[in-house]
């Protein structure tokens, strides 16, 4: 079956999450990635833990699909090696530190002469120019820098996401502009230059906080995992331990709610709870008397009263909920792709789609398709062998 990028050809200079999440995601389309990293150690994602049955959580996630190259480019021959790859290349992806690749001669002004389809993809902490360009950028640094931190966690202590939300972000600005560039290459015919970066990436996630702090305003507090603006929205605790989260969108919802799950309909037009500004106020009293209803329950027992009322809400998952959550069972999301540790367990990417199926083939181990790509190359064993023992590979 047909895939939308079966053809395109993408070379990595990857490592962390950010990149690989971009190309991964080509990867599933059906492009060709060639990921290139350092002899020995490869992508340093690698060591983060040994989750997997012994392989990095991280990795295993973002690297499936993809062919292993190693090259020290350091040395002028691996260099001659990659310069050759870029050559025939569609798009060249790269998270280097700003400036690295063009001191390389791998900028996209020195590539275009050779390859001028090419589409150079750029992706960094803070972008190509401006006073931060060099500045180190982690994803928490990130957070912090983009003001995410400043309206996450509780009223006391700011919370960081539980994933790597700015790089994740970045790869996804990257992933849909390389798509973007394709569509445009095939227009005009001529390749382009993408600068993405981790802090322009995050800021635009952080669009409504940024417009509700508009010309000065308060900007959200801090209001753990409810809402900041409307309530009862958030977490709730049930008698029997459990977690329920429920939202309610409009006075309808409350008036429903305070019939059929609190069993209080005198409740819907309390003074202080007839509007939405009022019951944020008043969050703390209305708090109580939610919770009181709640702990003569069980958490089936809420979620089964909030369902027949209507009222939006979702168990709080932890991981072994989610993977054995039962929608995701029963939309067969889940497939096994291999790895250097043996068959595991995946997600299909986000989307049914009807006309193709989406890449889902083995992550690689370090250098697992060297000798394979040098070959396609025309290098000989002879050449191999050199390029092995001056470590070049």
């Amino acid at each position: 079956m047909t895939r939308p990028l079966d053809g395109i050809t993408v070379i990595s200079l990857e490592h962390a999450i950010a990149a690989p999440f971009c190309t991964r995601q080509l990867a599933d389309l059906g492009a060709r990635v060639i990921k290139v990293e350092r002899p020995g150690g490869g992508d340093f994602a690698r060591a983060y833990d040994q989750r997997v049955n012994g392989e990095a959580s991280h990795f295993v996630w973002v690297n499936r699909s993809k062919e292993s190259l190693t090259l020290d480019l350091k040395q002028p021959a691996a260099l001659a090696v990659l310069k050759e790859l870029i050559a025939g290349a569609d798009v060249l992806v790269q998270n280097l530190a700003p400036g690295a690749a063009a001191r390389m001669g791998l900028g996209y002004e020195a590539l275009q002469t050779e390859n001028p389809a090419l589409i150079v993809c750029d992706i960094s902490g803070y972008g190509d120019d401006g006073p931060y360009r060099d500045k180190k950028a982690y994803d928490l640094l990130i957070q912090s820098e983009a003001g995410f931190l400043s309206v996450t966690g509780t009223p006391d202590d700011p919370c960081k996401s539980g994933n790597s939300i700015a790089d994740i972000a970045a790869g996804m600005y990257a992933y849909t502009s390389v798509l973007a560039a394709l569509l445009q290459r095939g227009k005009t015919g001529k390749g382009s230059h993408i600068d993405v970066s981790m802090l322009e990436s995050l800021a635009e996630w952080m669009g409504f906080p940024m417009y509700y702090a508009y010309d000065g305003a308060p900007p959200p507090p801090r209001n753990a995992a409810s809402h900041a603006t409307i309530y009862p929205y958030g977490p709730f605790h049930a008698g029997d331990g459990g977690t329920v989260m429920l939202g309610l969108q409009n006075e309808r919802e409350w008036r429903v709610f305070c019939e059929k799950v609190l069993l209080q309909p005198a409740l819907a037009t309390d003074a202080r709870f007839e509007a939405n500004a009022l019951r944020n106020a008043n969050r703390h009293a209305l708090k109580e008397i939610i919770l009181e209803t709640f702990s003569t329950l069980s958490t089936a027992q809420v979620l089964e009263r909030l369902d027949a009322a209507q009222i939006a809400n979702a168990r709080m998952n932890d991981m072994a909920g989610l993977w054995a959550h039962p929608q995701l069972q029963a939309r067969e999301r889940w497939c096994q792709v291999g790895s250097p540790a043996g068959a595991i367990p995946a997600l299909l990417p986000p989307g049914r789609q009807s006309a193709f199926d989406y890449r889902m083939d083995p992550v690689p181990s370090v250098g697992e398709h060297t000798d394979a790509i040098l070959q396609s190359l025309g290098r000989n064993a002879a050449d191999i062998a050199a390029l092995r023992t001056a470590e070049a590979i």
